[in-house]
């Protein structure tokens, strides 16, 4: 097992910063989920600690050794792909098989550790099929073997389950929590799915426009987002995000009038100059409280009912140009074009200043 550490690292693609300067420690037998948008800079770390960029400034220190002038195949690491890149001449057996005899290791050897990674993958009466005769969840498995059969300290993951059907991913989710449970190997895995980054991760990492917004367990960021950015990213469906002004201060909290029009109290630590200043009031699905006399609410556009749970999706002016989400109870029956109303309490929702920083919470 290997820790990861990254100091001041920065990229720049014709001087725009693909990754400002970044600073990342990830402790041995760690399960860390690099999650954002599209263009955000996730990739570009992930390629910057294997050594497939090279960084403009910074370092990567990988067991606690600077490798950021090294080779990737001297670093010490392994990576798994989305596209999987087998060899289609070659079968499962000997693709796995392949880091090995590049290395030149004995022939006994080569199958010992082969039988080993085919056994933790349940890979055994596969090993003489070639890719095209895979399914797309066995070829990732072969692709992961491959990575692993070397024992590396610390394991890259660039979006690997992104080219599977909904089933599949979450069987393979299921696959890299049991495998990250038997190795303990670093694990670093990066996607845009944040279902997999709160079903999988000891922490995750979000980043936003080339740089860490926040990072923290899951459920850390879920509770209490430190930008809007994180807000967005972490949940499902996520935070809804309600344009206001705050027009009172005290010592419980601030008032907000959100543009609709409706008045609420949130319990956020706000500075006393801020009256009068833009904010931006975040409420979880789960946290709109029925209510028929409440402020938010409107007309229901799209009802989605998912097992246990049910989402409620509403036309409301508070939204500015979005629906308003709400969670409902999973026996609630609702028809389209019916108004539901609820209310907030004000220790659940979120105030995020007009830079998109959250204020710190009251403490009840």
């Amino acid at each position: 097992m290997s820790s990861v550490e990254v100091v001041g690292l920065a990229k720049f693609f014709e001087a725009m910063p693909a990754l400002q300067p970044t600073d990342l420690a990830i402790a041995d037998g760690e399960f860390v989920v690099i999650i954002g948008p599209s263009g955000c800079g996730k990739s570009t770390l992930l390629r910057l600690i294997a050594g497939l960029e090279r960084p403009d400034a910074g370092r990567v220190e990988i067991a606690g050794r600077d490798v950021t002038g090294l080779a990737p195949a001297e670093r010490g690491l392994a990576m798994v792909f989305q596209s999987y890149a087998l060899y289609p001449h070659l079968t499962a057996g000997e693709n796995i098989a392949f880091p090995l005899q590049m290395a030149r290791r004995p022939a006994a050897e080569i199958a010992a550790r082969v039988a080993a990674v085919a056994e933790v993958l349940e890979l055994g009466p596969l090993l003489g099929r070639r890719p095209r005769a895979l399914s797309g969840g066995q070829r990732q498995r072969v692709s992961i073997g491959r990575a692993i059969v070397r024992d590396p300290g610390v394991l890259l993951l660039d979006e690997p389950l992104s080219n599977l059907d909904a089933g599949l991913r979450v069987r393979m989710r299921h696959e890299f929590a049991r495998l990250h449970q038997r190795l303990g190997t670093t694990m670093i895995y990066v996607t845009h799915d944040q279902v997999e980054a709160m079903t999988l991760a000891n922490r995750i990492v979000v980043m936003a426009h080339g740089r860490v917004e926040q990072v923290g367990a899951p459920l850390d960021l879920y509770h209490a987002p430190a930008t809007i950015g994180v807000a967005a990213a972490i949940g499902s469906p996520a935070m809804n995000l309600l344009p206001g002004t705050i027009t009172a201060i005290d010592a419980s909290g601030a008032r907000v009038v959100l543009d609709g029009g409706v008045s609420c109290h949130v319990a956020a630590l706000v500075p006393a100059n801020a009256i009068g200043a833009s904010v931006t009031l975040g409420v979880r699905p789960e946290h709109l409280q029925a209510d028929p006399a409440g402020g938010f609410g409107g007309a229901v556009e799209l009802f989605e009912r998912l097992g246990p749970l049910s989402f409620a999706h509403l036309a409301s002016p508070l939204a500015n140009g979005t629906a308003l989400v709400a969670q409902l109870p999973s026996d609630r029956h609702v028809t389209l074009g019916e108004r539901l109303y609820f209310s907030v309490d004000p220790a659940d929702a979120r105030l995020f200043a007009e830079d998109g920083r959250a204020f710190a919470r009251i403490s009840p």
